[in-house]
């Protein structure tokens, strides 16, 4: 039975979540601390993980949204939005709506203190994050906070996750009439994109091997390396967060000035991701453009295999703005971040520019990334995860009582002041619902074409 509602109640309104019933969760713990929850669907994948009274189905255009979702919080008396995935389009809208509103808006995703960890922040991530960038204040803040808890509490098997993600998105093809205005942000076909999957699947034994006698030989020639893990092309943090439009742009810009500035011995490792569907020839693309900048010999490309081990023994590493990044840093592996990231900090990731990288790299300042880790834990981290029962239930209950209490980011929640905002549009990199719709028609969902 549900408590009655605290005279200082919220109405939290929640948008998209992961696949599965997270975000129902979350919305029923924050029932039973005396608010209320409300629910927009926009797909058939939504209707399937949350349909009781509580919801309602958006139908309208992506153009019309923000319009209908302001009249919509005015209507409901909405005080909080809450969202999953903060770039996607109807989210990027809400954040822009929200703050017009005076709303608290709060973002969720898996945590970058993986595993077991969610990552809630208010208003957005990356660009958009408020957590502090000042290294100063981070060894300051976190002086007194214990150590993060990094015992795995809530495993589960990633066939777990890839079946809600393919029941969401596979639902949203066979029902597609019931929602015939909804725009998926996704590069690719889910059908194309599942079925490119299962040859690579058949052979990940063989192509783990294959990589594993890579590293080994990549490591044990005891040249110079520097390991670039390539992200997802169909990851939004990538398109929306970072200044390319291509994961190939940003490989051709390293390899351009790795050919320029680095020691004529260094080799440059590409990582596969390890989720890869396949679509994008990564060989190939990269074959052609070390050839192009003369430095063919020196490419490696590995698909599979522990990425750990080869970061432990690299001279550097290089991301876009991938979680890997943190990883690197705590095996004390001098980084270069290219887009924007929320660990791109003075004292953890080089600030030099990309052509000193290369000679002159910084390494990470250990106890800074452990002040690190202490701070993210304590302010945008809770300990869950999303598709087990006692993960889900442990951090839709941490999740509630951070919105509940207002505690959402800690002290760090000023709502116009993220710190790399002026930053990120210097990179080019959109920031508003307005600008990623912009962006978003110059976009071809689809593959890039690759000429050479």
């Amino acid at each position: 039975m549900l408590m009655a509602r605290a005279p200082e109640a919220k109405t939290v309104l929640f948008l998209q979540g992961p696949p599965h019933i997270f975000a129902r969760c979350v919305a029923d713990q924050l029932e039973r601390l005396g608010h209320r929850t409300l629910r927009i669907n926009f797909c058939a994948g939504d209707w399937l993980s949350w349909h009781d009274n509580r919801a309602t189905s958006y139908r309208g255009s992506l153009d019309d949204w923000p319009k209908w979702l302001t009249a919509f919080c005015r209507d409901k008396g909405v005080t909080d939005i809450v969202y999953y995935a903060d770039r996607l389009p109807y989210h990027s809208a809400a954040l822009d709506v929200g703050l017009d509103l005076g709303l608290r808006c709060t973002t969720y995703e898996f945590g970058y203190l993986r595993p077991d960890w969610i990552t809630v922040e208010r208003n957005g991530m990356s660009a958009h994050s408020l957590f502090p960038q000042d290294p100063d204040i981070i060894r300051k803040e976190a002086s007194a906070l214990p150590a993060p808890d990094r015992r795995p509490l809530y495993p589960f098997d990633w066939g777990i996750e890839a079946f809600h993600e393919v029941t969401f998105n596979m639902a949203n093809v066979v029902f597609a009439l019931a929602y015939p205005k909804y725009q998926r942000d996704k590069l690719y076909h889910p059908l194309i994109d599942y079925l490119s999957n299962i040859p690579r699947l058949a052979m990940s034994r063989s192509r783990n091997r294959t990589a594993e006698h890579l590293i080994d030989d990549v490591i044990s020639v005891g040249l110079p390396y520097y390991v670039f893990p390539l992200q997802l092309q169909s990851d939004y943090q990538l398109r929306y967060n970072s200044q390319y439009e291509h994961i190939a742009d940003a490989a051709e810009e390293v390899i351009a000035s790795f050919a320029r500035s680095a020691p004529a011995s260094a080799r440059l490792v590409f990582k596969v991701h390890p989720l890869d569907n396949g679509m994008e020839p990564w060989r190939k693309i990269l074959r052609l453009l070390g050839q192009k900048h003369g430095v063919k010999k020196r490419i490696y490309v590995i698909d599979g295999g522990n990425l750990d081990r080869l970061l432990r023994h690299a001279s550097g590493a290089l991301t876009i703005n991938s979680t890997t990044g943190i990883h690197a840093l705590r095996v004390a592996c001098p980084t270069k971040v290219l887009g924007i990231a929320l660990y791109d900090i003075p004292g953890l990731t080089c600030q030099k520019p990309l052509d000193e990288f290369w000679r002159a790299a910084t390494p990470p300042d250990l106890d800074l990334v452990e002040d690190l880790e202490r701070l993210l834990a304590a302010t945008i981290q809770v300990k869950g995860c999303f598709y087990t029962p006692e993960g889900r239930l442990a951090g839709a209950e941490a999740m509630a009582r951070r919105i509940a209490d207002g505690t959402v980011n800690g002290p760090f929640t000023a709502p116009r002041s993220a710190p790399r905002l002026a930053r990120a549009r210097s990179h080019g990199i959109t920031v508003t619902f307005e600008e990623q719709q912009a962006r978003r028609g110059k976009r071809e969902l689809w593959t890039k074409a690759w000429n050479g």
